[in-house]
C-alpha cells in the first residue's frame, strides 16, 4: 500500500536471517539482546508477508533468491515436528504448544499462569498452515520447481471442516485438542474467511462473519471474547494480574477490523452494499487517530463500550491492517502484480 518495497525486503531479511528450525522470532529486542521464539505463528504469517510481496511487487528474482528457501525450510520444520511440539498431525493438521507455554497470539502470561491457553490445534493457526502451503504451492509453480505438497491442502481442509466447524452453531470452535473441544466464541475464526486462501464456503464465511459481528464487534475493534461467555472481562484496567487477565480475555484489538472487513466483504461477494457498509467500518478510526495517540492507531480498547483506547498508544498491526482494509476492501485498489502473478500461475 505505502509502496516502501525496499524496507519490506530488509524486513523480510532480517526474519529469514533468524529462522531456527522453521521458526520466525516472536520479538527483537534492543541492546543486542537474542530475539525469543516462543511462537507458532510468525512463520505461518512470514509466508503469508512474502506472497503478499510477491503479488504487489511481481519480483520473484528476491523471492527465489531470499525468500523460497526459507518457506520451504518452514514447511519442512513444521511437517516434520519442531521445537514446542509444533508439529502435522496424522489428519494433516497443526498441533502446538503444551498447557504451560503460550504460543499463539493469545500469549498473556502472568508467572505460571497462562491466561488463555490455546495448546492443540488453534483455529487461525490451521488456517494460516492451509494458506501457507498454498503460497508454497504457488510459488513453486511460479518458479518451475516441484512441490511434493500438492495433495495435502485438500487432506487439511477435509479435517479442517470435520473438526472445527459446528454446523448446529454457525461457527468455528477455536481449539481442537487431546482435552477436547474449545467452542468459545473467538475472533480467531475471521482469519479463516480473510486469509487470501480459505478452506470455508461462502456461507460459512457469511455465518462466522455474522457471529463475530453480532458477538465481538465493538467500534474500534473486535472482542477478543464474547461478552456471553461467563469468562468474559469486559474493562481493561488494574494492576498487572488484572490486565493480562482481561488482555485477551474480551478486550478489544484494532488489528482484528482488518480480517473482519476482508471475510465480511468476501462474505457478500464484493457487492456495492458490502463496500459501504465496510466504509462505515472504517469511519470511527477517524476520531481514534486524533485520540490517545495523535495520527495512530491504539492497540487495545475496552471491550465493553464505549470501548475507551488503553495499551500502547501507536501499534503497527493495527495501523497496518486498518490501512489495508481501507486500501483493499473499501478503496478496492488492487495489488498491482495480482493479476500478472495469477496469468503466470495459470500458464
Amino acid at each position: 500500500m505505502t509502496r516502501r518495497f525496499q524496507e519490506a525486503r530488509d524486513i523480510l531479511q532480517t526474519f529469514v536471517r533468524h529462522c531456527r528450525k522453521g521458526i520466525m522470532p516472536n520479538a527483537f529486542f534492543d541492546g543486542g539482546s537474542e530475539p525469543v521464539f516462543n511462537t507458532v505463528d510468525a512463520s505461518l504469517w512470514f509466508v503469508n508477508a512474502v506472497y503478499k510481496y510477491l503479488i504487489y511487487t511481481a519480483d520473484l528474482a528476491f523471492v527465489r533468491e531470499c525468500l523460497y528457501p526459507a518457506v520451504k525450510d518452514i514447511i519442512h520444520w513444521y511437517m516434520a515436528g519442531t521445537e514446542y511440539n509444533i508439529a502435522m498431525d496424522e489428519d494433516g493438521l497443526l498441533n502446538a504448544g503444551s498447557p504451560h507455554i503460550q504460543l499463539t497470539w493469545m500469549d498473556a502470561k502472568v508467572n505460571d499462569w497462562v491466561v488463555t491457553p490455546r495448546h492443540g490445534k488453534a483455529v487461525e493457526i490451521n488456517a494460516l498452515w492451509y494458506n501457507s502451503l498454498i503460497v508454497f504451492n504457488t510459488i513453486s509453480k511460479l518458479l518451475e520447481k516441484e512441490s511434493a505438497f500438492t495433495a495435502l491442502p485438500e487432506k487439511i481442509k477435509k479435517s479442517f471442516q470435520q473438526k472445527f466447524w459446528s454446523e448446529s452453531s454457525g461457527y468455528l470452535n477455536d481449539v481442537v485438542s487431546a482435552d477436547g473441544t474449545d467452542n468459545s466464541v473467538r475472533p480467531n475464526q475471521l482469519l479463516a474467511a480473510s486469509l487470501p486462501y480459505s478452506m470455508l464456503t461462502v456461507e460459512q464465511m457469511r455465518r462466522v462473519v455474522g457471529k463475530v459481528w453480532s458477538e465481538l464487534y465493538v467500534t474500534y475493534g473486535i472482542r477478543s471474547l464474547s461478552p456471553w461467555d461467563p469468562a468474559y472481562q469486559g474493562i481493561y484496567k488494574g494492576d498487572r494480574v488484572k490486565r493480562d487477565g482481561a488482555y485477551h480475555q474480551g478486550t478489544a484489538w484494532s488489528w482484528l477490523i482488518g480480517p473482519f472487513i476482508t471475510a465480511y466483504r468476501r462474505a457478500n461477494h464484493y457487492n456495492a452494499a458490502s463496500r459501504e457498509q465496510a466504509h462505515r467500518f472504517i469511519l470511527p478510526f477517524r476520531d481514534q487517530l486524533r485520540d490517545h495517540g495523535v495520527g495512530y492507531i491504539s492497540e487495545i480498547f475496552d471491550g465493553d463500550e464505549p470501548a475507551v483506547p488503553r495499551g500502547a498508544i501507536a501499534q503497527a498491526w493495527g495501523v497496518a491492517e486498518i490501512l489495508r482494509a481501507y486500501s483493499e476492501d473499501v478503496l478496492e485498489i488492487q495489488p498491482p502484480a495480482l493479476k500478472i502473478i495469477e496469468e503466470m500461475e495459470g500458464g
